[in-house]
């Protein structure tokens, strides 16, 4: 048996947010980022919403870096005395992954962080509060998902907190939300979103709804990223709507590798987490080719990539990415985007182990071991593809 799992309501393109004016409830918990909803009225818009619904709201604010554990259980018990019956995620993927981890605390205040991260073990939520979330970037797909990525702080290994249970309610997507979004932003944060839908095509627990979902969004991505990059509006608004199709297609078939890799060297080296994804991508493609070539040349196909064996359209697909990566303003290799190598010696086997236990490792395609990862490593640190084709 299979499960595909969503929010029981996705609002999206122009207006999406005046949803809010129909929403029930008394109060609602605002988390968010930086300052930029702020500054650009986003945060008066969506509070003049709720107003209407008669909903009271809290901001917490500050969450625009990764979320770690200690973080999101003081925000957790910041909204005890407030008793919110909605908590909304509004921004990138750290503040979405933030308002999800403290809902979850919120509603379980004694669970431990070890048991969180036990993947789909964790306890009913929605006993307090209903979730939804507004992204402002468009890449992480977490207003959709059913994963909140939490940093241990005392480790400063990244976690993925996966269940059905932390599904949202609703996701409103609305492209004012990501006018005049930086470039850099834009490019890796559309890299994650890109990334996720090649990982969800190949990953194990994959079924003919995230098939649909990966190969139909990836080709949208392929049409509309860089012109979203170099300032196209109505590209961008494509990239804001795509993106949540990718997040369906990897909250249910998760991903691979190139989020493990990710994951447990992101913290380590200061690297954005979509940016991460864009560096390994090629690589993990490199390695997973040989039990998924097929799978790879279909996406090529569909890309309208060039190529009459499984193995040029593979070639072509790889060849893609490094060249899209280029054309973003991104490195391609760990080493090109300035990470020493002595910190990356140092840190190696360490990050190898945790990526091997990841849970992202587990739906991968194929079977990794803990050389193979550390050559995963190598390679996109040194940018030596030979390394993974065996």
């Amino acid at each position: 048996m299979s499960r595909f799992t969503i929010p029981r309501d996705i609002y999206f393109e122009e207006n999406a947010l005046e949803v809010l004016r129909s929403f029930e409830g008394k109060k609602a918990a605002l988390i968010i980022g930086g300052g930029s909803v702020k500054r650009n009225g986003n945060l008066t818009r969506i509070q003049e919403h709720l107003a209407a619904a008669n909903i009271e709201t809290e901001v917490l604010e500050g969450y625009n870096t990764e979320p770690t554990s200690e973080m999101v259980k003081k925000g957790a018990k910041d909204l005890e005395s407030f008793q919110p019956d909605w908590i909304i995620g509004i921004g990138g993927g750290s503040a979405m992954d933030a308002a999800k981890a403290i809902w979850l605390f919120y509603e379980h205040p004694d669970l431990s962080f070890e048991d969180a991260t036990k993947p789909f073990e964790l306890p009913r939520l929605r006993t307090k509060a209903k979730f939804a979330g507004i992204p402002t970037t468009s890449g992480s797909g977490s207003e959709v998902s059913n994963l909140s990525v939490v940093a241990d702080e005392k480790t400063n290994i990244k976690y993925p907190l996966a269940d059905f249970e932390l599904t949202p309610d609703i996701a409103i997507i609305d492209p004012i939300m990501i006018e005049n979004l930086p470039k850099h932003i834009a490019a890796y944060t559309g890299m994650d979103a890109f990334t996720h839908t090649i990982e969800s095509y190949v990953a194990k627990p994959r079924t003919v709804y995230t098939n649909i979902l990966a190969i139909g969004s990836a080709e949208v991505i392929k049409d509309n990223l860089l012109a979203s990059y170099q300032g196209d509006q109505e590209a961008a608004k494509q990239m804001h709507s795509i993106q949540a199709m990718a997040g369906m297609a990897f909250a249910n078939a998760v991903l691979g590798n190139v989020h493990s890799l990710a994951h447990k060297s992101g913290p380590t080296f200061d690297i954005p987490h979509g940016y991460a994804n864009a560096i390994y991508l090629p690589y993990v493609i490199q390695f997973n080719r040989a039990v998924v070539e097929d799978r790879f040349a279909d996406l090529a196909r569909r890309l309208k990539l060039e190529g009459e064996t499984d193995a040029e359209l593979t070639d072509a697909l790889v060849e893609y990415i490094y060249q899209l990566n280029k054309d973003l303003g991104l490195a391609t290799t760990l080493q090109e985007f300035g990470v020493s190598e002595e910190d990356f010696n140092e840190h190696l086997d360490t990050m190898a182990k945790n990526a091997l236990e990841d849970p992202c490792t587990g739906t991968n395609p194929r079977e990794t071991s803990f050389e193979q990862m550390k050559d995963l490593y190598k390679a996109s640190y040194y940018g030596k593809d030979a390394l993974v084709k065996a």
